[in-house]
């Protein structure tokens, strides 16, 4: 049999045929279908592209949609080359793009990926168009392998990559004119003085940062981390908690970056030794609009910025959508609607907890309430508020904000964090004169936010007049959807580890994470929170004395409905939208 010459729709079709991809009764219908997508398309499309715009369903289990990533991956197994998702936090673009120019990728649609001593990597959606491979060999001096990769992600790549690195190459040069033999910061500072923001409004450095900010968009990245080293800056994101390194720029492009950065944050671009704050709006490549959070801190080779990314949509999202349980998401709504009282949230940094006041405020803001309140960053500017920040250097604190909002007439106010006595009696007052407070507290669980109030200093009497709930939470990575796997019954000790003295119904098959294109390989793709409610009735506040007992006052929330955080991750377990392993990881500071 002679080796096909050309990759066209008659040869896919009759591979899919013949796999059992599709039904034979259906495929000259489908055939002719993809027939009149490929001749309406405007340019080239790839005969891939033509059959996944079928949306067909595979006639073989587990009839999963023929997407084109699917058909990607079959095609590499037909062909018998590696098949790969291209992930751009894995390819050192500036090293790649040296081994060809953009208009010649473009004309043979490839990619290179990954360049060694002696190999180079290169991404194609056509197995049979490899008169590129000779030229490209004696070109690099290297030895070619093929890999097959979705077409659309080689053209959009081929697009980004190129433009990239020419971008990075110019600014650096252009940058590094000056900066030959100067490596020591204090004199960067004094040549940036000299050239206004070290070029920050350089056409290379701006192609740069729009493109960072859309790829930490497009990765659901939540923060954004660009740290400062001697030769090389690191650029770190942050995806569903964890950080994952994305690449490397020369220390001059880098200050660029961090200059230009800080010029449209409304920052003072000259000043280098101090920490610094600011805001900026941006849009998605959808036009979705997004807020920025910057921050800057000094370090050894120069500022290290750090960019948290605000989606407005979760401030809309519902109680459920959140991940609370349809009992806890009754019990909060009912100590929302109090009239008074204070409600405290509490967790460690990152665990959600500004989300959740976020949220329930939202649903509070109504035309016949005023919600104040004082934050320290306001995290979210949101028009349904009145918002106060927090001014150390003018002598504005949580509690003075607090005593200020008392005069502005407030139904609902919302204290950033208890840090200190004087927040903690100030919110107390408020709560006293008629108005419902909610905060923040760090501690590990529930009860022990009322030994950390007894610490500060608040007498017990106070906390049993006021105190309505507590409610500590965490975040955990949520399974990847199109990956994840019903595996054996979970381990009898890790079981007991988790459910406790609950004596929860071990269940009979949990799901691991596996790892797939949508999740990059992680077997995680998002993440939900698990709660627990403590709603304090008459028994629990009468065990809030000047020498409580944690211990009893555990006992007692539990006898009131309160579900600990590791029961809250054992029912995320049991519906198969977290592992073992990550509850476990989440709660290992509770007792």
């Amino acid at each position: 049999m002679s080796t096909p010459k050309v990759l066209d729709l008659q040869l896919i079709f009759s591979w899919l045929l013949a796999d059992g991809m599709v039904e034979k009764a259906n495929v000259k219908a489908h055939y002719a279908q993809a027939q009149g997508i490929l001749k309406n398309a405007i340019g080239n499309m790839h005969p891939l592209c033509a059959v996944a715009h079928c949306k067909l369903t595979s006639a073989a289990a587990p009839h999963k949609q023929l997407t084109l990533d699917l058909l990607s991956a079959w095609l590499a197994g037909r062909v018998e080359l590696p098949f790969i998702h291209i992930d751009p936090l894995k390819i050192d673009f500036t090293k790649v793009a040296d081994v060809m120019s953009a208009s010649y990728a473009a004309r043979f649609n490839i990619l290179p990926v990954e360049l060694s001593q002696d190999t180079l990597v290169v991404a194609t959606a056509d197995p049979y168009a490899h008169e590129w491979e000779a030229e490209i060999a004696k070109v690099s001096r290297r030895t070619i392998r093929r890999v097959i990769a979705n077409p659309l992600d080689i053209a959009q790549y081929i697009s980004q990559f190129f433009s990239l690195a020419k971008s990075i190459k110019k600014a650096n040069k252009s940058n590094g004119q000056d900066l030959a033999l100067r490596n020591n910061f204090e004199q960067l500072v004094e040549l940036g003085k000299n050239n206004r923001q070290v070029d920050a409004n350089d056409q290379h450095v701006i192609n740069i940062v729009d493109w960072l900010w859309q790829y930490a968009f497009e990765q659901r990245a939540s923060d954004i981390h660009l740290e400062p080293k001697r030769e090389l800056g690191t650029i770190r994101f942050r995806i569903d908690g964890v950080l994952h390194q994305v690449y490397q720029v020369p220390a001059v492009v880098m200050i660029a970056m961090t200059a230009r950065i800080k010029l449209l944050g409304r920052m003072d671009v000259i000043e280098k030794r101090r920490p610094q704050d600011g805001r900026i709006k941006t849009r998605t490549g959808g036009g979705q609009e997004i807020e920025l959070r910057l921050s800057t801190l000094p370090t050894a080779f120069g500022e290290k910025l750090v960019m948290r990314i605000f989606d407005p949509d979760v401030v809309v999202k519902t109680l459920p959508e959140l991940g609370f349980p349809p009992d806890d998401a009754a019990r909060w709504d009912a100590l929302t609607k109090r009239a008074h009282g204070i409600i405290l949230v509490t967790g460690p940094t990152g665990s959600g907890k500004t989300t959740t006041l976020y949220t329930t405020l939202k649903a509070l803001a109504t035309s016949e309430v005023n919600v104040c309140t004082v934050e320290d960053p306001i995290e979210m500017v949101e028009p349904a508020f009145n918002q106060m920040q927090v001014q150390p250097g003018i002598d504005l604190s949580f509690a003075d904000g607090v005593r200020a909002l008392m005069r502005q007439d407030p139904d609902i106010i919302m204290v950033g964090e208890i840090r200190d006595l004087a927040t903690a009696e100030m919110a107390i007052q408020a709560a006293l004169t008629g108005h419902l407070v909610l905060s923040t507290l760090h501690t590990n669980d529930a009860p022990s936010a009322v030994m950390r109030l007894l610490e500060l200093g608040v007498p017990y009497y106070l906390l049993e007049a006021t105190l309505v709930g507590i409610m500590a939470q965490r975040l955990v990575r949520t399974l990847c959807p199109d990956c994840k796997t019903a595996d054996g019954s979970i381990a009898d000790d890790i079981w007991q580890g988790i459910g406790g003295a609950w004596q929860l119904a071990k269940p009979t098959a949990v799901y691991r994470p596996v790892g797939c294109p949508e999740c990059r390989q992680t077997g995680y793709r998002g993440r939900t929170g698990i709660y627990e409610l403590l709603t304090v009735s008459e028994a629990f506040s009468k065990l809030i004395q000047e020498d409580s007992d944690i211990h009893a006052l555990r006992r007692q929330s539990m006898a009131d409905g309160m579900k600990p955080l590791r029961i809250a991750g054992a029912m995320k377990i049991i519906e198969g939208v977290t592992s073992a392993e990550e509850v476990l990881k989440v709660t290992a500071a509770l007792n």
